[in-house]
């Protein structure tokens, strides 16, 4: 079982932004360019990085939505109470 779950993301206010992000994402794109340019996140500026963290350290849609994919995965877009959300699962222990 999961236990932590290293993830970065790319947070962005609107759906159809996210759809396109993904898109470039299955066509190649750098994950962590992406967010670098289009992420509003501070965690852009690293590549949309957030390190480790375990359950109830993240808002459920988020956590439920990193705990729940495998390591390489990029999942989205996931809506929170900050924005739509891509999700890209770097390691898992």
């Amino acid at each position: 079982m999961v236990k932590e779950v290293r993830a970065a993301h790319i947070l962005v206010a609107k759906e159809e932004k996210a759809k396109e992000l993904l898109q470039l994402i299955k066509n190649g794109a750098s994950f962590a360019d992406l967010a670098k340019q289009h992420s509003s996140c501070p965690s852009g500026r690293k590549g949309g990085d957030l390190g480790w963290f375990g359950k109830n350290m993240m808002v459920k849609e988020f956590e439920d939505a990193a705990f729940n994919h495998a390591k390489g995965e990029v999942v989205g877009p996931v809506k929170t109470q900050f924005g739509w959300h891509l999700i890209q699962v770097t390691d898992q222990k």
